[in-house]
């Protein structure tokens, strides 16, 4: 399986819109995905339609080992598309692991025990990075990071990236940078331009050349408990979102594009 984290420590960039709309893209390639909604307001849950009624077991479980992934993992209304849900409980859950043994690698001992595999697993952080998102690097190949295009973004974007190399150098040296995808963007708006042209002139070839922009649609989209590639897919969030997701396989490893 190829583990991608969906993070940024900063909220609302558009870090869960990214991840229900690629792991839908990726699913309708072909590709096997599981998306687990690691943020304890289980948005990414919502968005997909899974109603909280629906939830009986959860990533909070998962964490915690009072289920399986296999357990966990629920389908949705996307085909080739899983999902392990969030609920409340996960709220408590980074001051529960402080007392578990190997507290940070409890997600990728999850991932590593189960029998069911999936082409990619993408999995939505919480806007922090405390030990849920540390769970998540941990575990994870490769970071996608949503960036809104905004004045404080390079700040926060350097937190992210120290807090990357850290779990590098302590955890897991694998875990690889998958790309910095702009988002809200708006071509009306000059500090948005400049913004964009600063964050490629720091980070070159990571950031994506597909820019997501704002768009009404997507907002819409998860109040019908639909990612918006399914609810619209003719409008501009989509499309960006599919051109996001085609970029993305070619970063993928091979076995996982030959898919």
């Amino acid at each position: 399986m190829t583990v991608i984290a969906v993070a940024n420590q900063k909220g609302g960039v558009g870090k869960t819109t990214t991840a229900i709309n690629v792991a839908t893209a990726l699913a309708a390639t072909g590709l096997s995905v599981l998306l687990i909604d690691l943020d304890p307001q289980g948005n990414a849950s919502t968005g997909l339609g899974v109603a909280p009624s629906a939830r009986s077991q959860s990533s909070y479980d998962l964490l915690v080992g009072n289920a399986s992934l296999r357990q966990v993992a629920v389908g949705t209304r996307v085909p080739n598309l899983d999902l392990a849900p969030a609920t409340v409980d996960l709220s408590g859950a980074e001051i529960e692991l402080v007392e578990f043994e190997h507290r940070t690698h409890r997600l990728a001992q999850a991932l590593q025990a189960t029998d069911r595999r999936w082409d990619v697993v993408i999995i939505d952080c919480p806007p922090s990075l405390g030990l849920l998102t540390i769970n998540a690097m941990v575990a994870s190949d490769s970071l996608l990071v949503p960036l809104q295009c905004e004045f404080f973004a390079l700040e926060g974007l350097s937190q992210l990236l120290n807090t990357v190399e850290r779990i590098r150098t302590r955890f897991n040296p694998g875990l690889s940078i998958a790309g910095v995808a702009l988002t809200m963007y708006d071509r009306r708006n000059r500090l948005t331009e400049q913004v964009a042209t600063d964050v490629r002139a720091v980070l070159g070839r990571v950031v994506f050349d597909t820019v997501v922009p704002r768009n009404v649609r997507l907002s819409e989209a998860p109040s019908h408990g639909l990612p918006a590639l399914i609810y619209d897919h003719r409008c501009p969030g989509s499309e960006a979102y599919i051109a996001l997701a085609k970029e993305l396989i070619q970063r993928l490893p091979v076995d996982t594009k030959a898919a």
